[in-house]
């Protein structure tokens, strides 16, 4: 056998090791992917208390919600104790949520307690307050009862590139934020009209389900944030406690005796080609496209 062909069959032989390695770690990684993945039993007791995770930027409501619809719905679970960390985020899926914790407690008949971790401010607020109790540890942020708007203008930078604009509209405020000028004083008074009315509703929602006085609301609602301490203070928690001290309380609540079954939603299951692509999709899905011009009102702690 020549150097040559001796060459070839062994980077022949090295080539089909590392591709069949490579397939064998592919196939070990889906099963173990998929047993995460996989939903844990739930016995014929009725002593469950469900425990999600809000975790993040709130910018897409639909995996939380349907967590939320789906343990709502089971009868073997009597409590549902949500763990924020959350400086908040979108307007309308701060709202979803707050909406979906209402429909437990409301269609599904259970009680529904938040603990917060290390920050539940802003549209995490927001979402906590549809609840029937309010955990915070001492130092946890929270608060921050406001609306923000921001983008970016590139204006003066489509200048100096000598680059124009050409817009056609129906109306005035039809390009509003445009990012390629600066706002006009029409603009300008339109988009505050939009942050206040968001506003509005946000201290209405925190009011009402804090069964608080709008006016001692609007006092604390200047954006600001504070710790656990100064928020059970001000009204806007009801009890200063660890995760434990929340689950069992909604335990309490439920008239579970003993100690309760916790149930969790499973790990999200992840296809190989989800594992490959650093599962892209979900978190364009979660968090902002900050490359984005488009104008983002968000009840977002900053």
């Amino acid at each position: 056998m020549t150097e040559k062909k001796s060459n070839f069959l062994l980077w022949l032989i090295l080539g089909g090791g590392a591709l069949l390695f490579f397939t064998l770690s592919l196939l070990a990684l889906a099963m173990y992917l998929s047993e995460e993945g996989s939903a844990p039993s739930i016995s014929l007791s009725s002593s469950h208390v469900a425990v999600l995770d809000l975790e993040g930027v709130i910018f897409d409501s639909k995996e939380f919600t349907d967590q939320l619809k789906e343990y709502g719905n089971r009868s073997a679970v009597k409590a549902v104790v949500l763990r924020v960390n959350s400086p908040g985020g979108g307007v309308a899926a701060s709202q979803e949520i707050y909406e979906a914790v209402k429909k437990v407690r409301t269609e599904g008949k259970k009680k529904v307690v938040v603990s917060m971790s290390s920050v539940g401010a802003s549209g995490a607020y927001y979402v906590a307050c549809a609840a029937d109790k309010i955990f915070a540890n001492p130092g946890t942020i929270t608060g921050s009862i406001g609306v923000i708007a921001e983008w970016y203008n590139y204006g003066e930078l489509l200048e100096w590139a000598k680059l124009k604009s050409v817009v056609f509209k129906s109306g005035d405020l039809k390009d509003a934020g445009s990012p390629t000028r600066p706002l006009t004083e029409k603009e300008k008074a339109y988009f505050q009209s939009l942050i206040n009315n968001m506003f509005n509703q946000f201290v209405t929602a925190v009011a009402t389900s804090r069964h608080m006085d709008e006016a001692i609301v609007r006092k604390l609602a200047d954006g600001r944030v504070f710790t656990g301490q100064e928020a059970r203070t001000n009204g806007l928690v009801d009890e200063l406690g660890t995760l434990q001290d929340a689950i069992a309380a909604a335990a309490k609540m439920s008239g579970i005796s003993g100690e309760p079954r916790l149930v969790t939603p499973p790990k999200k299951k992840l296809s190989v080609l989800d594992f490959l692509l650093g599962d892209y999709r979900s978190a364009v899905s979660l968090h902002p496209d900050r490359s984005e011009s488009q104008i983002r009102f968000a009840y977002l702690w900053r």
